[in-house]
Parts: structure tokens; sequence; C-alpha cells
């Protein structure tokens, strides 16, 4: 099931001050199989806002959920999340804090590019706040594994929109974008793109990059932006990706949070597997190993067409393999 983004808010009832609010959202949705269309896929979430115009050091803003139907006794107790909005400076007079706060939208985690209503000013966006996250999940003892898993790459994809849509509306800093900023946080990002380009000028005797004298966050910048797909994966048994440029975040159709569910055989089909892991031996022996053009799967599922991929070992400091990198160039989706 997939959601078309159609919702209902049904308000049931408001504080005069409108600091509390209590609504129904329903979320329309949208039938894959003849199937499903005879059966009701909308969700619906008892949802309650509190603190919505609160300006003051300390003060909070909740919104919490939980879903609902006409199945549910009225005394069943809810399984209830929510987010908790702290915020660590005090708003200055005049900024409007009134506009709608429509989470079930704005996190929506197949979206890129957030829409709030209303104006924000450049002081509003550079306020610090601590966000609190809590989720509930339901499950029968037999199940408790499966839905723990499913739970984490749930809250791993929610991460990933908060993150996108903090940033989005952020305002930019030196020129970076979202992605960028947030590699920019940990110095092992600038770490990792020294070892990728020293790696494949070691093992293929040319530059992945033109200017390759930059180094630190210039040298970051530069594979960041790089127009091929550039992805690292662990050196593991099942390696599974650990970081990629914004072309290859474009490609897998995915965020840097979410990256980590996706593994090196599920971009690919039978074909490709069988192709890859074919040449292991040859990459180990001398480095690194060119593959031909092909089709690989992006983490929504669509076919991604690609003239040619090279893959090659990532070396540390202490020469050790740190992970394995994979060059796909001029990617497209088919």
């Amino acid at each position: 099931m997939r959601f078309s983004g159609g919702q209902m808010i049904l308000p049931l009832a408001h504080t005069v001050e409108n600091e509390e609010i209590l609504e129904v959202v329903r979320l329309g949705g949208q039938s894959l199989t003849h199937d499903e269309a005879l059966i009701s896929r909308d969700i619906h979430l008892l949802q309650l806002c509190t603190g919505i115009d609160e300006k003051s050091v300390g003060s909070t803003f909740q919104l919490m959920f939980a879903p609902i139907d006409e199945h549910f006794p009225d005394d069943a107790p809810l399984i209830s999340s929510g987010f908790r909005v702290i915020p660590l400076d005090m708003k200055p007079d005049g900024i409007s804090s009134g506009r709608t706060l429509d989470l079930a939208s704005s996190l929506d985690v197949g979206s890129a590019t957030p829409h709030a209503s209303g104006d924000a000013s450049r002081d509003d966006c550079n306020l610090r706040s601590v966000l609190t996250i809590a989720f509930q999940f339901p499950y029968e003892m037999h199940l408790q594994d499966s839905v723990a898993t499913m739970a984490r790459q749930y809250v791993r994809s929610v991460v990933s929109a908060v993150q996108r849509v903090s940033m989005a509306i952020s305002p930019s800093q030196s020129g970076l974008n979202a992605g960028q900023r947030m590699l920019s946080g940990f110095p092992e990002a600038a770490t990792l793109a020294r070892w990728v380009c020293q790696s494949y000028h070691y093992h293929l005797g040319v530059e992945l990059l033109n200017q390759s004298d930059e180094a630190g966050e210039a040298l970051l910048k530069m594979l960041w932006h790089h127009p091929d797909a550039i992805l690292c994966c662990s050196f593991k048994e099942k390696p599974m990706f650990t970081f990629a440029n914004k072309a290859g975040l474009d490609m897998l159709e995915t965020s840097l949070i979410a990256l980590q569910d996706l593994t090196l055989d599920k971009i690919f089909d039978e074909s490709g597997r069988k192709a890859i892991f074919s040449d292991i031996s040859k990459l180990m022996e001398q480095g690194f190993v060119y593959l031909p053009s092909g089709v690989c799967m992006s983490g929504m599922g669509r076919h991604v067409s690609f003239d040619q991929a090279v893959a090659w070992k990532v070396l540390g400091e202490d020469s050790n393999v740190h992970c394995l990198a994979f060059c796909f160039v001029n990617w497209s989706f088919v």
C-alpha cells in the first residue's frame, strides 16, 4: 500500500487560545490491486497538538497521534506515538508561529521537498531546538524480531525525512546543500573522501577528481558534487552501503540515513549479482575491476541503466581494506 497524498483533517476540539487542538486525520490509501480496491485502505489518526504558540525557552510543542478505526471499543488503550520540540533559544517578537504544522504530509518519506504554509524569517530558521521522537509498535511474541526489524527501518525513514525537512528550510551554509551540510558535521566523511580518491589513483593510476590536490572539506565537496554516482559499501559477506555522493543518492532514490538499509545485492537482479560476484576474486587480486554497461535498481524499485561501472578497494591509513567503492558512469532511469 502507498499513500496518494490525499488527506482530510476533522477538528474535534480546541482551546480558546488554540494552544491545544484535538483532531482526526484521515490518510487516503491508494490500492495497488483489484482485491485491495474492495477494502478501505484509509488510515485514521487521532492527533493531539499542544503548545503551538509557546515561545519561551523551556516550553514544549507536542504532536501525539494514534491509529484508530470504527472497530475500536471506547475503553481500548491507544498505541500512541509522537514528536516533542523544545526550543533552546527565545523567539524574537513579531514572528508568527501559527502556521499549520501537518507532520502527516510534511514528513512524507517519498517527498524530497517539504511544503509549509506561511513565511518564516531567517532568524526563525536559525533558532535551535531539540526534537524527541517516540514510536510504539504492538506485536505478538512470535513476531517480535520481524516487528523490531520493521520498526528500526521505519524510524530511520522518519529521521531521514525530518532531517530533509529541517535542512531544506534552514538557511544555506557556505553554499552547501542539505546532504553536504549533514556530511560536513562528521570529520570521518572528509577522511573517507580522501581514502576513496587516493585508493582510486593507487589502483587505476588516474585521478578520480580533476583537482586532486584538494583536501578536507574542499575534497568532500568535489566528491559530493561529482556527476557520476559514487557509492561505498562495507567489506563484509553481505555488503551494506555506508556512503553515497549526491548523484549516488539520486540514483538509488534514497537518503544518507535510509542508505543504511540497502545492500549491494538489493540493487541488482539475478544476472547483475552473478556478474559482480564473479569478479570479486579479480577485484581482490588487482584491487579494482571494470563492470560492463548494465541495469541496476533504485531503492524504490526503478530500473537504472549505466554505461560503465568500476569497483575498487578503499584502503585506510594502515593499508587495510576499509570498504569497497563503486562509480556508475552516465546513469539514467530507464
